[in-house]
Formats: structure tokens, sequence, C-alpha cells
């Protein structure tokens, strides 16, 4: 057993050895959630909520693909009152899956729910508060007199909910939070806990405990900080709600997965999280079978290789903050993390293999060009290649072939430990360095105190392999050791998807907490084709790179993915999307998927397309533009939080859009 949380930097059961921490259970109809049940899947409808045949076959597929409960949005009264329909033909057909209404703005749709529905969600931003991106200045009276009247409308909700036995999942949004919460706490991990706790106070104070929450962000980073923030809080005030996780707008096809996984993936390795959600911008019923891979990783977790546990946590988990590294040949220091991309298992034979790798050759100039996502090393192993690289790509090679290399001071070798120690002459430059918590001995750490010619590469083995290449951070952390460090992981054997979501979680989760310097993936073997099918647009690219793309250039690109959805090197446009609902007022899929087709060559920029006034301004978060449904074929178009163009036709917004952007002189020509 583990003792309770005490240190103030705790916020799960133990850092080093996994183990589920223990939340109340809570009934979702005949399904629990929390305490020692299983992690359950959930999802989304996207269809009308007034349409009961659309919502009910939807929901039918939903479950059929792997979810525990169904959730369907109920903007108003009508809507809530349609669910009783909803349900009821369900029944019929068989199916007992527990729904869940999603509430913003509307008590009294909320109130008519709970009646219904086995469980209502609701946004403490915009339920009985609202946002207005006002700055007002709240004395603690003002606070208090606030409170007070939001506790008078939230509190038939609760009433209702005791009487029926209904749940309720208290769910901020990062990007919702009211103007008296931004205005107190401001756009914060802090503020998000804040707000969904002063609702579960107002319901403590009820006697009802029926409560889930969720801390929902399209930046893993917040999102991930605000979960273990949440935690924190609540053993303080002795409470222990199951949590639904979730990245909000996290998108969809590829770069939905990766950011999806680098933020769930993150909390789950810590044993947290009672109920997932993957939000796609895709049909619900893809959404299923990627939360089932996520969770179904830490089956037989329990099991691993035992890690040195630590005493004193020597970081911040709250906060992010780059952990400190001197610069050796461009990695470390103020550099952004370099990829290693890895064709040490494969016969590198014309300058055309390297377009794996982002670096174009132009035979009859006799000239190479990059692209954004070029990598920054390549690891030859043993390999002596017949031509000349392109400038500014580095070469890395084992060790054992130094002497059959004519230039060997102008190019990288990877060490081992015993190389290492041996402290021979020709060791001297610049050399890469094996390691993992067996080999990091007191004689290594020793020499590396006096060493800043030696980047680490971190590797591991272990089943619990984030966990014990963390814990070697806190050894180097603690010795004062600040070479760079390049995180490594091995990986044979998986699915396409599976790769992406275990990478994206494992060196993902190491990278929002300011670890790492690079990152570098071994597939050993093949990557194999997933058996789940996808959806026509995103879907369908993720399916080709599998049968028409080397593994090499998969995971080039899955790389740089990590690191943008981690925010720590950007190389490409950035789309928050929201996963469609039945308010959406457009086709978010096609939308979506034509913004990216004319916008996906700027880099840096951000771009949000959401569905309908609830998911925007607000969910937008850090966007630098936003795409909102403002009415039916209506959209409203933003630069940041800022309306600059109201009701205009989606037939013409996309190039709207673009015409804004090229006015604020972001617009760059695609290259042909």
């Amino acid at each position: 057993m583990f003792e309770t949380i005490k240190n103030t930097k705790e916020y799960c059961n133990s850092l080093t050895r996994y183990s589920r921490y223990k939340t109340r259970e809570v009934y979702v109809g005949n399904i629990p959630c929390g305490g020692d049940n299983p992690i359950r899947i959930q999802s989304m409808t996207t269809t009308d909520t007034m349409n009961t045949k659309a919502t009910v076959e939807q929901t039918i597929r939903m479950v059929e693909s792997g979810c525990d409960y169904v959730r369907i949005t109920a903007p108003s009264k009508l809507e809530a009152q349609n669910l009783s329909n909803i349900k009821a033909e369900l029944r019929k057909r068989g199916y007992n899956v527990p729904l869940i209404a999603d509430i913003h703005f509307t008590p009294n749709a909320a109130e008519i729910a709970a009646g219904i529905v086995e469980k209502v969600r609701i946004n403490p931003g915009n339920y009985a508060d609202r946002k207005r991106f006002q700055n007002i200045e709240y004395t603690n009276d003002d606070y208090a007199a606030k409170l007070g009247r939001i506790r008078q409308k939230f509190t038939p909700l609760v009433k209702v909910c005791k009487e029926y036995g209904t749940a309720m999942r208290i769910g901020t949004n990062h990007g919702s939070l009211s103007d008296r919460i931004m205005n107190r706490y401001g756009d914060t991990p802090l503020g998000m806990v804040e707000s969904a706790l002063e609702f579960v106070r107002i319901c403590e104070d009820l006697d009802y405990r029926q409560i889930i929450l969720s801390m929902k962000a399209s930046n893993p980073q917040v999102m991930v900080k605000a979960y273990r923030l949440l935690i924190q809080k609540m053993e303080e005030e002795g409470m222990n709600y199951p949590l639904h996780l979730g990245v909000t707008e996290a998108g969809g096809g590829e770069d939905g997965r990766i950011k999806s996984a680098l933020g769930i993936g993150t909390l789950l390795e810590d044993g947290l999280g009672d109920t997932v959600r993957v939000s796609l911008t895709e049909d619900p019923e893809f959404e299923a079978p990627v939360a089932v891979k996520l969770v179904n990783r830490y089956n037989n977790r329990t099991g691993h290789s035992f890690i040195k546990p630590i005493k004193d946590i020597p970081f911040n988990p709250f906060e992010y903050s780059k952990k400190y590294s001197i610069e050796i040949s461009g990695i470390g220091g103020r550099n952004v993390p370099v990829v290693i991309a890895d064709y040490s298992n494969r016969k590198l034979i014309n300058p055309s293999d390297l377009e794996d790798f982002g670096y174009i050759y132009n035979a009859s100039a006799g000239k190479w060009s990059m692209t954004d996502t070029a990598a920054d090393f390549l690891y030859l192993g043993t390999q002596i290649i017949p031509f000349e690289f392109p400038v500014g790509l580095k070469v890395i090679y084992d060790y054992s072939i130094r002497e059959n290399l004519k230039n060997s001071s102008k190019n990288f070798f990877l060490l081992n430990s015993g190389n290492y120690l041996a402290g021979r002459k020709e060791l001297e430059g610049i050399n890469l360095l094996s390691i993992d918590i067996n080999s990091l001995s007191e004689k290594i750490i020793d020499k590396l105190k006096n060493d800043n010619k030696t980047i680490l590469v971190l590797e591991t083995k272990n089943l619990h392999g984030m966990a014990e290449q963390r814990r070697v951070y806190f050894e180097l952390l603690n010795n004062h050791i600040d070479n760079p460090v390049i995180l490594k992981r091995t990986y044979k054997g998986l699915s396409i998807d599976e790769l992406m979501l275990y990478s994206s979680t494992d060196i993902g989760a190491l990278l929002i907490d300011g670890f790492g310097d690079g990152v570098w993936i071994d597939v050993q073997g093949t990557i194999t084709e997933d058996s789940t099918q996808l959806t026509d647009s995103n879907g369908r690219y993720i399916k080709q790179f599998v049968k028409n793309e080397s593994k090499e250039k998969v995971v080039n690109r899955l790389l740089f993915g990590i690191l943008q959805a981690a925010r720590v090197r950007i190389s490409k446009t950035e789309y928050i999307a929201c996963p469609s609902c039945g308010r959406t007022l457009f086709d978010l899929q096609e939308t979506t998927d034509m913004i990216r087709k004319k916008t996906e060559h700027l880099k840096g920029i951000k771009i949000a397309v959401m569905g309908c006034i609830v998911n925007g301004p607000g969910e937008m978060a850090d966007a630098d533009y936003g795409y909102v449904g403002s009415g039916v074929k209506k959209i409203t178009l933003y630069r940041g939080k800022e309306i600059v163009k109201r009701n205009i036709s989606a037939n013409t917004a996309v190039e709207t859009l673009i015409e804004l952007i090229k006015k604020d002189n972001n617009w760059v020509d695609p290259k042909k």
C-alpha cells in the first residue's frame, strides 16, 4: 500500500512504481467509474440530438467500437427532452449504455436532462457564469457575492441529480474560464482547478458526491499540469473524485492521435485517470479504438522491473521549466531539441534515400535543399556511405568503426560505458554516450561531472520505461550533471497506431516536463498496418503511410509531430479543431481538411476550427486565427480572441481567412 500524498510536489502514488491512483467509486448508470474499476472509455455523438434515429444509430456504432459511456449534446430544453426518446429507443434495441448529457449555458436544460440520463456534464466556465473577456477587479466581497449567485443557479441541478441518482461531470476547459476566474487566477492550471472546485464545494455542502472531474486543454502541457494540481488540491481538501482524461480540440489524423497520447498517456503513466475520451475531428466511432489502445497498455504494467524510489522530487511537476543543459555542438543550451534519424538497419545507397529525412538532392545542379522537418543527425551504425552528405547534416557512427573512417574527427561516435570509461586518447572530441539506469554507475557520474564534450543518449528496456528514464534524469539533476540528453526509445512488433501512441506517450511525457535535448526512435523490424478502419479524410492518410512510405520516413515525421505537440519545437502549422457534436453548424471534417490543404505550409501559425460558439472563442485558447460556426452556413473569423468578421458565408470563409492571414503579413506562398 502507498501512503497518502504528503510531499508538496507529489501528485500520484509513486513516480517510480506503477500504481493506479485510487479514487472514490461513482456510478454512471450500471457502470461504475473510479475505485477499483477498469478505466472506462467514452465518446460523444456528432448528430443532431433532435434526430432520434441518427443519434441512436451512431450511439450503437460507438458502443460496438468500445465505448462504455456515450455523451450527447443538449444545448436547449428541446434537445434535453428528446434524450428520453433516444434512451427509450436504445433500450428497445437492447443497448443499456449509460448516456451523458453535455450542457453549456442552459441550467434549465441540465435539470431536465438530469431526470432522464445517467450523467450530466457541465462546464463551470459557462454554467451560471460567463466569459466576455472583461477585466474586472473583484473585491473579496464581490467575489463572494458572485459565488452566491452561482450557488443559487447551480443548486436546483444538484437536487435533481440527488433525486434521480444521476452522476455529474464538472468539466473545466482551459479556453472557457470565466472572467471572474481569469481576473483572480489568470489563464493558469490553478485557475482551471479552482473553477471546478468551487462547484465541487457547493455539491459537498449539499451532500452530493457523485462527481467526476476533468481539466481539458488543447495544449497538453497545460492539461497535464492542471490534472496534477487538481490531485494535490483534492488531497488537501480530503477529496478523491474520479478523473475524466482528455485533450480537447486535438484535431484529426496523425496530429490528433499524437497530441491526445501525449496528454492522456502522460497521466496514465503515473496511474491517473478513471475514464478517457480521445477527441478527434473524425466520426466518433473512430475515437474509442484509439482510447482502448492507450488504456490497455497498462493492463500488465505493475510487473515492471524495480526502479529505485525517489525521496525528493528535483523539479516542479506543476509548472513547465526546461532543464538547464550546456550546449554541445548545437545540442542543448537554448537550442530546440534535435531529431536523430536512424538508418542503421537499412542500406543507404543513393542521395535520394535522404528524402526520408527531409533532404532533397538535385542531381543536375549537384545541390541539396531541406524541408522544415529535416533531421539534424543521421545514425548509420557501422555503414560507410559512398557519397557526400549535405552540409549541416551531422552523422553518428558506432565507435567500433572509427578507425575505418578517413575523416573521423568530423563525425560523431556512439560509445558504450566501457568505451567511455577506458578514456583512451582517440575518444577526445565530441561523442555520444549510451546510458541507461543500470550503466549509470558512480564512475560514469564522476567522469561526467568534469566532461563538457559528451552528449548522453538515454535508453531503457523497462516495461515502465518513461518512469525509469525520468528517474535517471533525477539522478543527473541531483549530481549537477548538465550534459545534453537525447531521449531514445526502441520498439518492435507494433502497429502504426501503437507506435504513434506509445512513442508520443513515452517521449512526450518527458518533454513536457522539460526533459530532453533531442529525440530518437529505433523501430526494429517492420511497422504493421493497424486493423482499425479510419475516416475517409485524415484516416486515409494514416493508412497510406504504412503501405507507401518507408518506416524511416514515418518515424521522422512522428518525431517532429511529438516535438510540436509538446510545444518544444514548431515545424509546421498547428490546427486546434474540435471533434464536432450536435451543435456543429458545418461539416467540420471536410472544412478542417480544406483549411489544412491551403495553409499547412505556414510554419508556426496556429489555426482553430470550431463548430459553434460554445467552442469558440474561449476554447481556441492561444490560436492565432479562429474559424467559428456562428449560424447555419455562417462563419465568424477571429484574430486571436478578437472578432474580425461576423456571419460571413461558409462558401467564401476559407478564402476570407487566407486574406486575413495575408493582411497580417503572416502568409508565405507554398513551395512548388
